[in-house]
């Protein structure tokens, strides 16, 4: 018997990714929510799910499936929804007597995880989390190389990611701190859980700038120090990559060497369901240290005269 999902957040960008991966699994998609019915991309997957445009008809329905019997009952609700709204709808899967498998960030306050470890142990039923860079083989390749050199070696490292955002940013929840976290949270989530999870955790934070469309600042961690940069201004990319089209530019640079892992970036979805379906998924715990960092940063007054600068922002007059 395939295993039955439900979905929040159907209309978004990440959605079709969640889709593939329920599909590519062998599993069973039967019923969505989104307050935005533009959801056609549905039908090239599971033309035959339920949608529901209000939450409170989506959570009745789970409810009657989850009375009607373990056939009929949703056993995972994915929630690809906005930022802000990931606790109270993992709240909701797991009140329904179901798992949750949540996008990133996973919230957006270290305390909300307390919380869903309480309501975890309320129902018995489990959260997890969407950390598909850590499936990537060349991070793996990376975590083994940094295991095995000798504990007293430390890496410099240049973080840089551009992903190029119009002016309808400004207009959606994504530009609002309160409901997406700010720059930091938004877009670089990923690439900070990454290297946590490989070089060990942050002994030292600073903020160089914050603004709407920059961040960027000094890491110190257990085993490396970083220079990072993130930015939703496309004229930051490199003008060679900008010549060619592109609108998003990745670069870790590690020892002055470059880190590639570029290719496959956004096809490790299935993986990290596989992981999940068979319990191997990531948690709660694993989520809190970036979560941690994402809030301290957020929340941290900038000073320019502590910590390394990322070269970026000399080389493009910011400071």
């Amino acid at each position: 018997m395939n295993t039955k999902f439900a979905l929040i957040g159907a209309a978004g960008y990440v959605a079709p990714r969640h889709f593939k991966a329920i599909k590519e699994t062998g599993n069973q998609l039967i019923a969505v929510l989104d307050k935005s019915d533009s959801v056609g991309i549905i039908d090239s997957y599971f033309p035959d799910a339920s949608l529901f445009l209000e939450t409170e008809r989506f959570d009745r329905h789970l409810y009657r499936l989850s009375k009607s019997g373990e056939e009929q009952a949703v056993q995972y609700v994915s929630i690809c929804s906005p930022n802000y709204l990931h606790d109270a709808h993992i709240r909701l899967a797991l009140r329904n007597n179901a798992n949750a498998i949540c996008e990133k960030p996973l919230v957006l306050n270290p305390w909300n995880i307390e919380g869903l470890h309480d309501i975890e142990k309320d129902t018995g039923k489990k959260v997890f989390h969407i950390l598909q860079l850590r499936h990537h083989p060349s991070v793996i390749q990376l975590n083994e190389l940094v295991k095995n050199a000798t504990q007293d070696t430390k890496y410099d490292i240049d973080l840089t990611y551009i992903t190029g955002r119009g002016k309808w940013y400004y207009y959606s929840w994504k530009s609002d701190m309160e409901k997406a976290g700010g720059i930091t949270t938004n877009i670089g989530s990923h690439f900070l859980d990454m290297l946590i999870h490989i070089f060990g955790k942050v002994q030292e934070c600073t903020v160089h700038i914050s603004t709407p469309s920059i961040a960027s600042g000094y890491l110190e961690l257990e085993r490396a120090r970083v220079r990072w940069f993130l930015s939703i201004d496309a004229q930051y990319i490199p003008k060679s990559i900008r010549d060619t089209g592109k609108s998003t530019y990745r670069s870790i640079l590690i020892n002055n060497q470059e880190f590639e892992f570029s290719e496959g970036f956004t096809d490790l979805h299935p993986l990290s369901y596989q992981k999940i379906l068979q319990n191997e998924g990531f948690r709660l715990e694993d989520a809190y240290p970036y979560i941690q960092l994402c809030h301290q940063i957020r929340t941290q007054k900038t000073d320019l005269t502590i910590g390394e600068k990322h070269p970026f922002l000399t080389e493009h007059h910011i400071i």
